[in-house]
Order: structure tokens, then C-alpha cells, then sequence
């Protein structure tokens, strides 16, 4: 009988310890299948956050480092300079990349650092407990806004990928989701081409991913994939924001 789907080669035989609904394990995959598609496995290395992915380290069949908070893309340009023929990615939450990290992701981006990044936006600080983030939105209840996200005095949320795309540095940025089959799809075909930039030289590429986070987020997963539809997206429009190679 012909396989027809099976575990990519890039992700290890480990138990995903993430909350029942969260999307973590859908993104997981499809970084593991671009790298088994481009056939890197051997000299990629990714960098873990701290967050809910902070053990991601077991997770992916390749070299992995672990950073500090907020540090991973900082780290991922060191590795990379210093070994230029090494493919380099960070795989970070909002929390860690859109707060504590802000600084190190916007200059490495204004840099055109050689690396990719992976960031899953769910709009609430997971590991934590469920504390607003920088990409809560407007309204939303949190552990830390209990009456919802007051922009008045938090002020509005964070829309990472328009902030970089206001950069010259970055080769390619887009918005993708993985709440339904179609988005998924779609979030492939991004992460699997913001590799290929890396492996081609082209430079900065990062994929912003609209994720769920049930468990915080207070809902069912089913709830949860049909929030991020109704709420997130039309607050994060999915989408390219940067593309050099077509003139985006």
C-alpha cells in the first residue's frame, strides 16, 4: 500500500507537550516539511525562544539553540555570520518577538540578516498564563485586562508585519493563518518559500502566523479557529507585505 502521509523526517518521534487546539503543532510540520522539501535538514539550525515553544528543541530533527527572551534573532545572526552556509531560523511567539524583542527583530531586519523567522502571533501570552500581549486586541479580556484592552492606556495593538514592511532591509514578510485547511495550505507554500529565499541568499525573511490559543483564549478549539477568523484577521490581514523578488 503507497504511503500517502506520514511524519516529515524533520520533526522527531517526541510528543508535542502543547494545550489540545493549539495550532503550534500544525506550524511545527510545515517548518519540518520545508526543510525536508529543500533538503537542508543537515545544516539547518534552528533558534528556540522562550515561550510556549521554548521546547521546541525536541521537536525538530536538526541543531537547535536555545535563546534568551527575545534574543533568538540576535543569536540567529551570530550563527549565521559565522557560518554563512548553515540555514538559519527563529520560531517565536509574540510575546517573545513583538515585546521583550521588538529591538532585535526590527534591526536585524533593517539589516537584511540572511535568516528566517517564524512568528506565531495568538495575541496572548501563553506560557504565562494568559496576560495581554502587545498583539491582544483592542477589547480583548485577558488575565491582565479582565475588561478588556483599554487602547487608551495599553495603547493599540502591535501589527508586526506593516511595521517591518516599512524597513528597506527585508527581502520578503508575509501573513498567513492555519485556522482552516485552505489557510494552511497557504501558510505551507509561505514558510516553505521564506527558507528558499535564505538558501538562494536573498536576505530578512519572516512569515507571521495567525495562531489560536484556546486554552487562554477561554473557548473550545472549534471556537477558537472560528475567533480567529471573525476577530484576528480582519484585525491582521493575511497577505504579502513585502516581496523584492516581485517588486512587492
Amino acid at each position: 500500500m503507497a504511503i500517502v502521509f506520514e511524519r516529515p523526517k524533520s520533526l522527531t518521534q517526541a510528543e508535542f507537550h502543547y494545550c489540545p487546539g493549539c495550532t503550534h503543532g500544525i506550524i511545527h510540520r510545515l517548518v519540518a516539511e520545508a526543510i525536508d522539501t529543500l533538503g537542508i535538514e543537515g545544516r539547518t539550525v534552528g533558534v528556540a525562544p522562550v515561550g510556549c515553544a521554548v521546547f521546541a528543541y525536541n521537536y525538530f530533527n536538526c541543531d537547535m539553540i536555545e535563546a534568551a527572551h527575545g534574543r533568538a534573532p540576535a543569536v540567529a545572526t551570530g550563527l549565521k555570520r559565522a557560518n554563512p552556509e548553515s540555514i538559519v531560523f527563529t520560531y517565536q511567539g509574540d510575546g517573545d518577538l513583538a515585546s521583550i524583542g521588538t529591538a532585535e527583530t526590527v534591526h536585524s531586519a533593517t539589516r537584511g540578516e540572511n535568516i528566517t523567522i517564524i512568528f506565531v502571533n495568538n495575541a496572548i501570552y501563553g506560557m504565562t498564563g494568559g496576560q495581554m500581549a502587545p498583539t491582544s486586541l483592542p477589547g480583548q479580556v485577558t488575565q491582565t485586562s479582565p475588561y478588556g484592552r483599554d487602547t487608551k492606556t495599553a495603547g493599540w495593538p502591535v501589527r508586526i508585519s506593516e511595521l517591518l514592511a516599512t524597513l528597506e532591509g527585508p527581502e520578503y514578510i508575509e501573513r498567513v493563518a492555519v485556522n482552516n485547511v485552505k489557510n494552511v495550505n497557504n501558510a505551507k507554500r509561505a514558510i516553505e518559500k521564506a527558507f528558499r529565499n535564505q538558501v538562494e541568499g536573498k536576505g530578512f525573511s519572516l512569515v507571521e502566523v495567525i495562531s489560536s490559543c484556546p486554552t487562554n483564549w477561554g473557548m473550545t478549539p472549534k471556537q477558537a479557529l472560528q475567533w480567529v477568523d471573525e476577530k484576528m484577521i480582519p484585525y491582521y490581514p493575511l497577505g504579502v507585505y513585502r516581496d523584492k523578488s516581485k517588486g512587492v
